[in-house]
């Protein structure tokens, strides 16, 4: 009842397009109220005692990071250098669209932040090299979604805190995975381009070209290799790598490539503070939603019926997957991470499933949620920036949501794939 109860008022509440992090409150509020004899004080603790942790410090860092990166040059610059490593070969300038998303991925940890980076050159340099604007808006879309699985990623810094396993581990897991997306996207680039016929640029860079494009983005390359290398190295922690990227990214924007303005740190500081306060009002909210979640026993409600379905762990993986494609089209990759991961990480664990593996593919499967309409926010940023309609861009997202979901099941199925480098660097 307690559950049924709860999802429900989830489902109004979204459906009426209530914010996320009132709308967590408000269902875990009303089904106190009406289940059980605690006081609705309980919200209010939670919510403040859950935000008392050192490991969500690294959220505002890792966000204003990126702020910084974007409007110091950073991301024209890996741009640049993708281009002279892929630019030559049929669908070039597509397949560089998604290197460089997964080069601002590995420093910037956001879907949208990604997007927003890179489609601002990319998707006009693709429409006037004669590529369809709805095809470079999609593919830039879906590419952006790499931002939150290739380390530093901020979905897996909440996964970690609520799942209470090691957000070292959850970067280093989430390498190979986002590299085999991008090969995949880029894959899908080939084919469609030598379909209709978009070529590379005319000739092979030289070695000279590429070597200049590599020192001119040498700065932005290191940030991966300070922050997992910091972490494992056991320098600093990961919250404590967060304020280091915030420091180098400064230095780098103003010092170095000297395009950081005192008008342009301000606006990444409010930028930054603003979607910071609309993460941690959810993620306050959301401790006293898992509270609410233990007290009524839920997840092993959810764990039993998903038991009585089927008795073949696989079957059970692919219901679950299923759902969270299904849950991604309505809920952003972080509410819905925060919800999902009580309920669901009890099943994992009766199926024998690794928590750091759960954590990668929970989070590749909802980041296609960033493409799929009706949330899809990656979709509304290519929006704003492409000028295209979300039709005109919907239209050519089939192809790369079919990978990206072939990647999503070769993810669950294969733990090495997600598990094998944390093995390594564990040994």
């Amino acid at each position: 009842m307690e559950a049924l109860l709860l999802f429900a008022l989830l489902i109004i509440f979204i459906s009426l397009s209530v914010p996320i992090g009132v709308t967590i409150g408000l269902a875990t509020a009303i089904c106190l109220a009406t289940t059980t004899d605690i006081p609705l004080v309980l919200v209010a603790q939670k919510s403040v005692t859950g935000l008392d942790s050192f490991p969500l410090l690294a959220i505002p860092y890792f966000i204003l990071a990126g702020a910084l990166m974007l409007e110091g040059g950073i991301s024209r610059r890996l741009v640049n250098l993708a281009d002279s490593l892929l630019g030559f070969v049929t669908g070039g300038l597509s397949m560089v669209t998604v290197l460089a998303c997964m080069f601002f991925a590995a420093i910037s940890g956001s879907g949208p932040a990604t997007v927003s980076a890179i489609g601002s050159f990319m998707i006009p340099a693709m429409r006037d090299r004669g590529y369809d604007s709805g095809f470079a808006a999609a593919l830039t879309a879906c590419a952006g979604s790499i931002g939150v699985i290739i380390p530093p990623s901020i979905p897996f810094v909440i996964y970690g805190v609520v799942a209470q396993v090691s957000i070292g581990d959850m970067f280093i897991a989430g390498i190979i995975p986002g590299i085999i997306l991008g090969i995949a996207l880029m894959t899908v680039c080939y084919i469609i381009s030598r379909k209709k016929g978009y070529l590379g640029s005319a000739q092979r860079p030289s070695l000279k070209a590429i070597g200049r494009a590599f020192k001119e983005a040498v700065w932005a390359l290191i940030i991966p290799v300070i922050v997992l290398g910091g972490i494992y190295g056991g320098i600093f922690t990961p919250t404590e790598a967060a304020v280091v990227t915030v420091v180098y990214a400064f230095f780098v924007g103003k010092f170095v490539y000297k395009e950081l303005t005192l008008k342009k740190i301000y606006n990444c500081l409010l930028d930054s503070s603003l979607v910071n306060g609309v993460t941690q009002f959810m993620i306050g909210l959301s401790m006293a939603f898992a509270s609410y979640l233990a007290l009524a026993q839920i997840p092993s409600t959810v764990a039993s019926w998903l038991s009585g379905i089927s008795s073949t762990p696989w079957v059970t993986l692919l219901i679950i997957n299923i759902f969270l494609l299904i849950m991604g089209c309505f809920v952003d990759n972080i509410p819905a991470v925060i919800i999902l991961t009580p309920i669901l990480l009890p099943i994992m664990r009766q199926l024998g499933v690794d928590p750091i593996h759960f954590g990668v593919f929970l989070t590749v499967n909802l980041a296609v949620g960033f493409v799929t309409p009706p949330y899809g926010i990656n979709l509304f940023v290519a929006t704003a920036i492409s000028g295209e309609s979300i039709e005109r861009i919907s239209k050519n997202l089939l192809y790369f949501i079919a990978a990206m979901i072939l990647c999503v099941l070769l993810l669950t199925n294969i733990p090495g794939l997600s598990l094998w480098l944390v093995g390594m660097l564990n040994r």
